[in-house]
């Protein structure tokens, strides 16, 4: 069984897309909801929540864990590692800079919490030592993304005005490729592409994390699909029908 969890209700993002491509796939799901979101927080405090959370996936049968969250990725991936080294581990960081790699003409942009920005995980992963010349790479923290999607806020006026406030910087150092470093950021997408312009290659680092799931010989078996979260709500179980395009029954998770 696949676990894994996010600290929110944005790592449905990397669901959506498992269950696009692998239906019948047996998976556990985990959303921090009462202590979302991550990204403000500092990389103490995230490396201890994720431990947790990891730790309570395990408890349902997980047998592998995803890191359906940048702030968490960046930050508590080797920890994870360390902790539990004989199961895999996968972060969403790598994947997607991987695949910024193999598009972009030379000029990167990478959006993300703050946690996520300030880390520069992602400059690391795009400046690989056998290229040259190494990109160019343009980061954005975008802390209000986050509650906006958790309110599902996608289409607001309110919404496209962030966006713009956000993007405007990038948009101007004339960007190829975008990375939106946040599995929250794919909700927002359309808005995304629409101000920054359809020549931008998007990279969406939910999409990039399946595929290594995928590609992972073995990890795919059919069975149950669980959904948790620390803090449920109806309002969570709107949304989160929204996303998936069918209903969804969240229970309570106890985090040691």
């Amino acid at each position: 069984m696949i676990g894994i969890f996010d600290s929110g209700i944005g790592g449905l993002t990397v669901v959506r897309e498992l269950l696009q491509r692998a239906p019948e796939a047996s998976f556990v799901y985990l959303g921090d909801t009462a202590r979302t979101p991550y990204g403000n927080k500092s990389p103490e405090t995230v490396i201890r929540y994720a431990l947790e959370d990891a730790e309570f996936l395990i408890s349902k049968g997980a047998t592998s864990i995803v890191i359906a969250c940048n702030s968490a990725s960046a930050v508590a991936s080797e920890e994870l590692k360390k902790k539990y080294p004989n199961i895999p581990v996968f972060e969403v960081i790598t994947p997607a800079a991987q695949d910024a790699l193999v598009v972009t003409k030379g000029r990167i942009g990478v959006i993300g919490t703050r946690a996520t920005i300030n880390s520069k995980a992602y400059e690391h992963n795009l400046k690989p030592e056998t290229r040259n010349p190494k990109p160019e790479i343009f980061a954005r923290s975008c802390p209000l993304f986050v509650p906006l999607v958790e309110e599902g806020w996608l289409e607001r006026s309110e919404t496209k005005r962030i966006v713009r406030y956000y993007l405007s910087s990038l948009k101007q150092q004339n960007i190829d490729t975008l990375i939106l470093g946040c599995t929250h950021y794919p909700l927002l997408r359309p808005l995304v592409q629409r101000f920054i312009g359809n020549k931008v290659k998007i990279i969406d680092s939910a999409s990039s994390v399946v595929s290594r799931i995928l590609q992972t010989e073995g990890l795919i078996k059919s069975g149950d699909q669980l959904y948790y979260l620390t803090d449920v709500s109806k309002h969570s179980e709107e949304v989160a029908q929204k996303w998936l395009g069918h209903s969804i029954v969240f229970k309570q998770a106890l985090l040691s």
